[in-house]
Parts: C-alpha cells; structure tokens; sequence
C-alpha cells in the first residue's frame, strides 16, 4: 500500500463540510476514535448513500440484542477476509482486538479463519458467515442447524446473515474506491 495514495479514487469529503445531521451524526466517533474513518470520507460524496449506509451499519453492529457485538466484528473481519477487502479486515480487525482483548485475533481470521483455533460458538458464526458469504447458493439447511447446535439463535443467524451481506456491499465499494485504510487502524488495539 502505497502511502502517499489517495484515500479513494473518487475523493473524499471531510466531516466539516458534511451536512449538519451527518456532522452530528459522526462527531462522536471521531471524539472516541480521534480520527475520521476514511470510509465515512468516501461515502460523504453522496450523503444519501452514506446515511443508508450509517442507518444499515448501525442497526446491525450497534444492538445489544443477539450476537455480541465481539461476534458481529467477527463476522466482519472473516468475511472481509474472504473478499479480500484490506479496509474492512483493517479497520474492523482494529475494533475486534478492542472487543475481545485479544491481539492475535483478528489476524488469524482473517488470514485463516478455517484453520485457526476458536470457540465452539465463534466457529459456528464464523463457518456460517463464511458459507454465506463464498458460497451463498449452498447455504443448506445443514449449515443453519449447525450453527443451532452451537448455540446461535434464529435471530443470532439472521444477524449473522445480515452483517455478511452488508459487509459484502461495503467490500465491494472499498475495492471499487480503493479505499486506505487509516493509519491509525494498524495499531489499535496491539
């Protein structure tokens, strides 16, 4: 990653000129952070898609009902992993190390997350996600009484499927923008 890149091929927008409800919106996850994710920059082009996108976003990794929200950032980082989204694996595996403690985590997700060594319950998330997300039109009723067997709720899965499938449309609009990763990101949580 070229460090002198841009930040999308398409330009960003900075909080500051974003309108008043996004300004509210995002100032306190920039107060929390200290930084602005590139991400909302991107999308502050068309303040309408960033607002869906916020609304979406927020509704899935932001409840306390269902997965944890560990569990949901785990979704994220295996199946950006499995895009190979570099921004999301970056920025999502900085807030996975956060929730959990656990600085090796995220990285082994998302590098191996067949291989790598998880609880019972977080390889069943895991294997679902995956499943939905590489191989969608195989998704059998074999691999949601799995995730039932581990203990995972109908609503557990259904939060599981809906993170998998937001992640995938913000996979794709960070390849198609080429998206950095803030620096900031690298570290968090280490």
């Amino acid at each position: 990653m070229e460090k002198n890149a841009p930040v999308s091929r398409f330009g960003t927008v900075e909080v500051a000129d974003l309108p008043d409800d996004l300004r509210e919106r995002l100032a306190p996850v920039v107060e929390r952070s200290g930084f602005t994710p590139n991400i909302f920059r991107a999308l502050g082009r068309r303040p309408a898609e960033l607002r869906a996108f916020l609304d979406y976003h927020d509704a899935l990794m932001t409840s306390d009902d269902g997965l944890s929200r560990a569990e949901r950032e785990l979704v994220v980082v295996a199946t950006s992993g499995a895009n190979d989204c570099l921004y999301c694996v970056v920025a999502h595996g900085a807030i996975l190390r956060l929730r959990t403690k656990e600085p090796h985590l995220a990285d082994q997700v998302a590098t191996n997350p067949h291989g790598c060594e998880l609880e019972p319950r977080q390889r069943a998330i895991v294997d679902l996600a995956l499943r939905l997300a590489l191989h969608p039109a195989e998704l059998g009723e074999a691999d949601l009484q799995a995730a039932r067997d581990a203990g995972l709720t109908d609503d557990e899965i259904w939060d599981v499927g809906s993170i998998t499938a937001l992640f995938a449309a913000s996979n794709r609009l960070a390849h198609l923008f080429g998206l950095r990763p803030n620096e900031e990101f690298f570290t968090m949580g280490r």
